[in-house]
């Protein structure tokens, strides 16, 4: 994973609530962040399908961050992250 495409791709995302495109199809997704941009997590799924993706993203005081994918690999939570596009 090139972890600055991924933070830079991260960030851009809207928190709260967005509807968008990964792979052709239509996902809602949320995102959060803590105050302190410490804690974050994502959790998306396909409107017209079954498809989730989620994980959390730990950032540690070091500046590491930890990505804990929620039953799924991270190649395809990195793949998600890089190809989402929220509507305007």
């Amino acid at each position: 994973m090139e972890r600055a495409k991924f933070d830079a791709a991260f960030k851009e995302l809207p928190e709260g609530y967005s509807e968008g495109i990964y792979d052709g199809r239509r996902f809602g997704v949320t995102v959060r962040r803590s105050k302190d941009g410490r804690r974050n997590s994502l959790f998306a799924r396909e409107l017209a399908g079954s498809d989730l993706i989620s994980f959390n993203l730990y950032r540690v005081s070091s500046g590491k961050a930890s990505l804990k994918p929620c039953e799924m690999s991270a190649d395809k939570v990195v793949a998600f992250v890089l190809s989402y596009r929220p509507d305007a």
